[in-house]
């Protein structure tokens, strides 16, 4: 039977089979392996919902603190608020369900929500890596072209390149639900279970559309990331474009830094998951106790993704740590903008605001 296409919950990785990998298993064996299988799931359901609780929370905040506040208003931080939003949809769509199915033998939340939930986690993934693509092509313009590039780094061509990144994100992944379906059978037991599966069984190719993935969701974006980096690179390293204040550079370099750091995250984060699935899709990844625990490591590591960025936010930017200490101590609108407008805007030579 074909696993879920992204979901690689203790009922897809075979963690009920540990007894297989066990020698001359008696019935005490089993009996504790049962309760070792429980202790897991339940340590994995508990963890998936503090990365809920985290993510909720915390981009819940970037998107409050930026967008009710016209003074932090950039072309980076509308970014930053899309980015935020693409968390929270798969925070919300995803980590639930994908609890729920680590402590449950069976699908409870019937056909439609299985291939809804599967398409939004494929959108969400999409959307935030392409999101930190138009962050690059954005801190590329800033550093290379930093006074042509004004009349590009708007807010309304930032708003526009969004949204047509969710059109074009959100009709290129129908296939994807499509692709998966509900399907019941008989356990060991004899009892009927329920499961939301990549329907193989209709004719769709599992390894296509999972290797697919992996390259459109990691290896095309990362690497079209690492060529704008590499590009702003030699242009510092030539001393090409406009010459800009001392101020204007190090809020540039700060900016970039940020950037990098949730770029660098994201390729941690997901390059295992990615390499697993990829592998099971062929069935060239072999059940072992350890792989089955790497498996679930990697599960969590790619949902904690899903939470990390506002702490990056936090450790490397101070204007934001005093945008959320506000936020959180209920401050005054008024001194909030106060301090905003006298610690969070760097000018250019030009008189245009780099703000973060």
């Amino acid at each position: 039977m074909t696993e879920p296409y992204f979901n690689i919950s203790s009922n897809g990785t075979n963690i009920t089979d540990l007894c297989f990998f066990f020698q001359n298993c008696t019935t005490e064996d089993e009996s504790y392996i049962d309760d070792l299988e429980r202790s897991i799931s339940l340590s994995v359901f508990i963890l998936f919902g503090f990365i809920f609780i985290a993510g909720l929370i915390g981009n819940g905040l970037v998107v409050l603190v930026v967008a009710a506040n016209p003074l932090m208003r950039s072309t980076t931080n509308i970014l930053i608020i899309n980015l935020a939003v693409a968390d929270l949809l798969f925070v919300i769509f995803c980590i639930p369900f994908t609890a729920t199915d680590y402590i449950l033998n069976s699908w409870p939340f019937g056909s439609f929500l299985c291939s809804f939930v599967q398409y939004m986690i494929i959108v969400t993934c999409h959307a935030s890596v392409y999101t930190l693509v138009l962050m690059s092509v954005d801190r590329y313009i800033a550093i290379v072209h930093p006074i042509s590039g004004i009349s590009i780094r708007t807010e309304k061509n930032a708003t526009l390149a969004i949204g047509v990144a969710w059109l074009f994100i959100t009709t290129c992944c129908i296939p994807w639900g499509f692709a998966h379906g509900l399907v019941t059978f008989a356990n060991d037991e004899y009892e009927e279970e329920t499961k939301c599966i990549f329907s193989s069984h209709e004719g769709y190719n599992h390894p296509i559309f999972q290797i697919s993935f992996f390259l459109s969701s990691y290896v095309v974006p990362l690497t079209l990331i690492s060529v704008l980096y590499v590009c702003m690179l030699l242009s510092l390293w030539k001393g090409t474009g406009t010459r800009v204040s001392a101020e204007s550079r190090r809020g540039k370099k700060r900016v970039t830094r940020m950037i990098v750091a949730v770029v660098l995250a994201f390729a941690a984060c997901w390059l295992p998951i990615h390499i697993i699935l990829v592998l099971k899709s062929i069935n060239a990844y072999h059940q072992t106790t350890t792989l089955v625990a790497f498996q679930i490591i990697s599960h969590v590591l790619a949902y904690t993704n899903s939470c990390i960025n506002p702490i990056l936010y936090c450790f490397l930017s101070e204007n934001f740590r005093k945008a959320f200490r506000k936020v959180v101590n209920c401050g005054s609108q008024k001194s909030f903008q106060t301090q905003v407008t006298t610690k969070i805007v760097t000018r250019t030579g030009n008189g245009h605001k780099d703000i973060l």
